[in-house]
């Protein structure tokens, strides 16, 4: 097997990308990387630090005070920005309602990308986001591109954030946000959300998390194993 192979996940919010990445990272002993959790926490930053997304100065000054770094823990991928533990955090709505906005920032985006592609240079990783099979990782071998029914979409996200304590939300304003979020990032300028033409689709609108986890296994198997020599 190749020791930096690539499995690129894209897709629509809460289509349950990071779900299978995690899963599919986990049983083939690859590292996950979620891309998504990046630009999450740039935007938190940017929130809490009121960075100006119209002044490029700003934000390029504010890009050179960000660290991100992953770390595992419990099976699980964990986030730190700036040496604080933020996974939580950047899951709650002030981070969903500007996300959008501040990813499609093209000199966010370039210096996401240069991390992104870093990591993948020497590691078996799984990424997942909106544009890895198309800008980040065009050349790798595998890719998915993950859609589900809106209103399925906005249920699980409710859920989510229901576990998670936050009673303030609506299933409407979950609805409404998933929406927007979905016109700005298949609309953006910079790498905008798009299937790659070799994107394997699972539609998982029908699909319990171990029934497509089994179907991208068998996917993936077909570039896992050993190439014979004739």
């Amino acid at each position: 097997m190749k020791k930096n192979l690539v499995i690129a996940i894209d897709g629509y919010s809460s289509c349950g990308k990071s779900t299978l990445a995690k899963a599919l990272a986990k049983q083939l002993d690859f590292i996950y990387i979620d891309s998504g959790a990046m630009y999450r926490a740039v935007t938190l930053y940017f929130i809490n630090n009121k960075v100006n997304t119209f002044d490029n100065d700003q934000v390029a000054e504010a890009l050179k005070q960000i660290e991100l770094n992953f770390h595992a823990r419990d099976y699980q991928s964990h986030i730190t920005l700036n040496g604080k533990e933020v996974s939580d955090e950047i899951r709650l709505m002030p981070v969903s309602e500007n996300v959008s906005e501040v990813s499609a920032l093209k000199l966010v985006r370039h210096e996401m990308v240069k991390q992104q592609q870093r990591m993948g240079k020497s590691k078996n990783i799984v990424m997942d986001g909106r544009d890895i099979g198309t800008a980040v990782f065009p050349d790798a071998p595998v890719k998915f591109f993950m859609t589900a029914d809106p209103n399925v979409r906005a249920e699980r996200r409710f859920r989510e954030l229901e576990n998670k304590g936050n009673n303030q939300v609506t299933l409407e304003d979950v609805f409404e946000n998933l929406a927007h979020r979905d016109y700005a990032d298949t609309t953006r300028k910079e790498s905008p959300l798009l299937r790659a033409e070799d994107a394997i689709i699972l539609d998982n609108t029908n699909l319990t998390e171990k029934e497509q986890l089994a179907f991208a296994l068998e996917k993936v198997s077909l570039f896992l194993q050993p190439t014979s020599s004739l």
